[in-house]
């Protein structure tokens, strides 16, 4: 005879209602909206510096001027980004912060609802109480940043990839013409779904709309000079390859110092070799990305499905994206989000790879970088211990998640995985789509409902 089950206690009833209440989460997103943009009005050490500086600037040279970044100039930024910068001045440009920050809001909660519904949250309702920790935990620069504008526009992409593969691919190529990194989930799903010649195809029609829009304001000359902006920047601090030279300086190794870029606007470490691994790194950044996506295409000829490589493959790409960049400003960060959130929501529709792991390990990369960034970013620079540890710590984490994801596109290609195939619109996370007709939804009152009938 078997042991009756114990009964819950109200507050394990009342916790479990509250983890799956949609007034619960909601209330939480909404708070944690709220903290990050009153953190980056009033915290030390300029959290909003770039929006209030510089994105108004451009937004000003715009609509004062008619002067346009990207097609008038050359420009460090996808021509697209000066959009939602123009957009947070049309309510004056004495209120950018607060429009620039209510605007990140707004298309965080179209993502939010996306994710979890409005009103009846499914289960994958806890991948959306792990996106609000992982803001709180990453700080303002969740915010703060042009990336958090391509972010929320990533996550409805990929949590529509399945049903509507040309609306996500629209999406992502406009996150890409904003911020380069979404191009990591576009060769993702190339690679990986069986809607590949969709996606190729409507990406390159949106980019010819968009290269044809800026060709005949006259910007043809600029249109990529995002690309040369970068390739000739020398090794940003934050960058993982740049803790090489840090600890460097920390020793008092001579020639070795974090000094400020004028040009670019941001600080960067020289020293022994460091002009020569900066001039290469573009270049690794490229064979790793191009060896990632072999592993890809050899799971893919095996058999492997969508809802097991298409995760661990995103998250391979945009993790390289991260770790071999010679830039690694702490807002890229933010870009975990779209892969871990991909994972986490297929994962909880019954398909795919756990993604525990890597989701517990950017929460604590988000910690990490908030814990230098923006607060004691000074201490760093000035080459503090404990900052420079947190920093290596964090760098050394996503090498971590980075090994992990290409462990798991090894090892799904490895097993070649024969997966049946259904239809198109219940092929992968029908539980996702909150206003879709395979949606599987419950809410807490169901759960104390059940509680109370053991």
């Amino acid at each position: 005879m078997t042991a009756a089950l114990p009964t819950p206690t109200r507050w394990q009833r009342v916790t479990r209602w509250a983890l799956h209440s949609p007034t619960a989460i909601w209330t939480a997103f909404v708070l944690a909206h709220l903290w990050l943009g009153w953190v980056n009005l009033n915290a030390p050490g300029l959290p909003l510096g770039d929006v209030t500086i510089w994105y108004r600037y451009w937004a000003e040279e715009a609509d004062l001027n008619s002067y346009y970044v990207g097609v008038d100039t050359s420009w460090v930024y996808p021509v697209v980004a000066l959009i939602p910068m123009v957009m947070a001045g049309v309510f004056g440009f004495a209120n950018f912060a607060g429009s620039w920050l209510s605007l990140v809001f707004l298309l965080d909660a179209v993502a939010f609802a996306a994710l979890v519904g409005w009103r009846r949250p499914g289960r994958p309702v806890v991948v959306g109480w792990w996106w609000i920790a992982f803001l709180v935990l990453l700080g303002p620069i969740a915010m703060g940043r042009i990336d958090s504008i391509s972010v929320p526009l990533g996550i409805v992409a990929v949590l529509y990839l399945a049903t509507r593969p040309k609306l996500a691919a629209v999406l992502l190529t406009i996150a890409t013409w904003i911020k380069v990194w979404p191009a990591a989930i576009i060769a993702a799903a190339i690679i990986a779904s069986r809607d590949r010649l969709k996606i190729l195809i409507t990406a390159v029609v949106a980019s010819i709309a968009i290269i044809a829009a800026v060709v005949a304001l006259g910007g043809a000359r600029n249109l990529f000079s995002f690309i040369t902006q970068q390739t000739g920047r020398g090794l940003q601090v934050e960058a993982p390859v740049s803790n090489i030279w840090m600890w460097m300086s920390f020793a008092h190794v001579p020639g070795a110092y974090p000094y400020y870029d004028q040009a670019i606007n941001t600080y960067e470490v020289t020293g022994p070799f460091s002009t020569g691994i900066a001039g290469i790194m573009t270049a690794v950044l490229a064979v790793v990305v191009a060896a990632v996506a072999v592993l890809g295409v050899i799971a893919v000829r095996r058999g492997a499905s969508v809802t097991e490589l298409l995760p661990p493959l995103s998250l391979a790409f945009v993790t390289a994206f991260i770790a071999f960049n010679k830039v690694g400003s702490p807002q890229y960060i933010t870009w975990l989000a779209v892969p871990i959130i991909l994972g986490l929501a297929t994962n909880a529709a019954g398909h795919g790879r756990s993604f525990r792991i890597p989701a517990i390990l950017s929460l604590a990369i988000a910690a990490l970088t908030q814990s230098f960034y923006p607060y004691f970013y000074l201490e760093l620079l000035e080459l503090h211990g404990p900052e420079l540890v947190a920093l290596t710590v964090r760098n050394l984490l996503l090498f971590v998640v980075l090994g992990w994801a290409v462990a798991v596109v090894w090892d799904v290609s490895r097993r070649s995985a024969i997966h049946e195939e259904l239809p198109e619109a219940e092929s992968w996370l029908p539980s996702v789509w909150p206003f879709g007709r395979n949606a599987s939804r419950f809410d807490g009152a169901d759960i104390l409902a059940a509680d109370d009938a053991d």
